[in-house]
C-alpha cells in the first residue's frame, strides 16, 4: 500500500430474512411517527416534539427543568427546543426563566397551569393513538420485546446518553 490508506472490509450483505425484518423497521420509523404527529396536529395544533416537551415538564418537580435536561429527554437539539419553546410561550403553555445553580446561570422552562390543562385535554386522544396503533394490536410479549428492542437500538445510537433517560 503506497498511498497510506487502509480500504474497509467489505460489508456483509443481509440475508433475505434480515432484508425483509429491516425493511419492515425501515417503514415503521417512516409511518408511524407521521401518524402519530398527524393524530397531535389534527385535536390540538401541536407538534410530537412539543407535546413531548410539555409531558416531560409535567412529570418534572416543581413542573420546571433546566433547558439542556429538556433537549436530552425530548430528543431534540437545543436549537429545535429553543423555537419548540418560543411557540409553546406563545400559546401561554410554558414560561421560560433564568435560574442559578452551583454550575452558574442557566435557562430553565417551567409548564404554566394553562399547559398542564392544556397537556390533560390533548393526552387522552393521543394515548388512544398510541393504542390503536402500538399498543392493542401487540400482545404483551411482543411489546415487552419491542421496548426491549428499542432500548437496544437508542442505546446503540445514542452510546453516551445518560442512562437516566427515561427512553433507556
Amino acid at each position: 500500500m503506497t498511498s497510506g490508506t487502509v480500504s474497509e472490509p467489505a460489508a456483509p450483505w443481509l440475508t433475505p430474512a434480515q432484508q425483509r425484518d429491516w425493511r419492515a423497521l425501515v417503514a415503521l420509523f417512516m409511518t408511524l411517527p407521521p401518524a402519530l404527529d398527524a393524530q397531535l396536529k389534527r385535536d390540538a395544533g401541536l407538534n410530537s416534539f412539543e407535546y413531548h416537551v410539555l409531558a416531560a415538564l409535567s412529570d418534572a418537580p416543581d413542573r420546571a427543568l433546566v433547558l439542556s435536561e429538556l433537549a436530552v429527554m425530548s430528543q431534540g437539539s437545543l436549537s429545535r427546543l429553543s423555537h419548540a419553546i418560543t411557540r409553546l410561550e406563545r400559546s401561554g403553555w410554558v414560561d421560560r426563566r433564568s435560574c442559578a445553580d452551583r454550575t452558574g446561570r442557566r435557562t430553565e422552562a417551567r409548564l404554566t397551569e394553562a399547559g398542564l390543562a392544556k397537556l390533560e385535554q390533548i393526552a387522552p386522544g393521543h394515548v388512544r393513538e398510541a393504542r390503536r396503533l402500538v399498543i392493542d394490536v401487540l400482545s404483551s410479549a411482543q411489546l415487552a420485546a419491542l421496548g426491549d428492542a428499542a432500548r437496544t437500538l437508542l442505546a446503540a445510537a445514542v452510546p453516551d446518553a445518560p442512562r437516566g433517560c427515561p427512553q433507556l
